[in-house]
């Protein structure tokens, strides 16, 4: 479900706007077409993935099943590219 608003009404009221992307996409016409989608920041995230802030993301665990492979000393390995 989405709500459209020209973008003469959304210029003339973006608080409604914001308030409306809060539980649903805003789409924004120009000249009767779609041209923008308003919404919240909690539904961008969901979308794209993103989880917090990087000091979140930093803080995160790290696997506990990765173990490099043990060098000796001086021993110089190519990488496997393929």
């Amino acid at each position: 479900m989405s709500t459209t608003i020209s973008s003469r009404e959304f210029n003339q009221n973006v608080s409604a706007a914001k308030r409306a992307a809060e539980s649903e996409p805003v789409i924004i016409t120009d000249r009767g077409r779609p041209a923008h989608v308003l919404i919240s920041i909690d539904h961008y995230r969901r979308l794209t993935g993103q989880h917090g802030t990087i000091v979140d993301m930093l803080a995160m665990e790290s696997d506990p099943e990765f173990e490099p492979a043990r060098l000796d000393a001086g021993e110089l390995r190519l990488p496997d590219l393929s």
